[in-house]
């Protein structure tokens, strides 16, 4: 047989089909919670190659703990002991919903390395690299929660709602900020760049966070201010999480933080789909 003759015998449609299978059954299609997880486990592989990546979620809430405590704790409620009581509840919750803005940092630089228009040919549930960033990012902020959460046992907090209150603090926490993070990957739509996102992040994080009742109770502030802090989302979470900790929750409080969860869902989930639809 002529190297001719194996060339057409190798190029003929038999031994192509042979090669591709074609009359093998075709595999079934993953289902949009499989494929969500798979990039969720992306996402972690991406710390593991980077771990300077938890630099945010290791040493920014042991410095905030730290700083806040003993920088306001004897100004504002006479002595250290008593406000970590009052603080570990707002830092933890401060500490989480900053550094959901990663979210849209880590999908912005994918979306402009062209990886994302990769995943838009697979077959696969559209939303997934998008969730699975989401989920993904769940497991920095429980680092960050249980960091936050041990620091404070050691310098004084001492939660009355026990371990069930503290397991669901952090439980409520972390679907608020999934929730949250749909903002973020909005933004990462819209911007052209990391910068861009981290700056408009910032400007809407930092009167979410500061003016709240994270670090003093807002019936000493003017009221024009108190205006803004009761309609804040983040001041309904922080009271809901100082009610699961103390062991008197407040249901009204955690109503609004579940319609606010929602409405972040309903809101930006769609919107963010769109956008990612249309720059893909």
């Amino acid at each position: 047989m002529t190297t001719t003759d194996v060339k057409d015998e190798a190029a003929s449609p038999t031994a192509v089909a042979k090669v591709l299978k074609i009359d093998a059954p075709r595999p079934k299609r993953p289902s949009a919670l499989s494929t969500s997880f798979t990039f969720g486990w992306r996402a972690m592989l991406k710390i593991k190659h980077v771990p300077e990546q938890l630099f945010d979620v290791t040493m920014f809430p042991v410095m905030f703990t730290l700083m806040f405590t003993y920088l306001f704790g004897g100004a504002l409620a006479g002595s250290t002991g008593a406000y970590v009581q009052f603080l570990i509840p707002g830092i933890l919750v401060q500490t989480v919903v900053m550094i959901t803005m990663y979210t849209g940092l880590t999908l912005n630089k994918d979306i402009e390395k062209g990886v994302f228009d990769r995943f838009r040919s697979l077959p696969i549930w559209r939303p997934s690299p998008l969730v699975g960033a989401l989920f993904g990012d769940l497991a920095r902020y429980t680092l960050a929660s249980i960091i936050v959460m041990v620091l404070g046992l050691i310098i004084g907090f001492r939660p009355d709602g026990g371990l069930i209150g503290v397991v669901a603090s952090i439980a409520l926490l972390l679907l608020f900020s999934f929730c949250m993070s749909w903002i973020w990957t909005m933004f990462a739509m819209l911007m052209r760049t990391e910068q861009a996102v981290m700056g408009v992040s910032m400007f809407i994080l930092f009167p979410l966070t500061f003016a709240s009742n994270i670090f003093v109770d807002p019936s000493t502030m003017p009221g024009w201010l108190q205006a803004f802090v009761n309609a804040n989302p983040i001041t309904n979470l922080v009271t809901s999480i100082r009610g699961l900790m103390a062991g008197s929750l407040d249901t009204n409080q955690l109503m609004l933080v579940f319609a606010w969860c929602a409405g972040f869902l309903i809101l930006f989930g769609p919107l963010t789909m769109r956008l990612y639809n249309r720059k893909t």
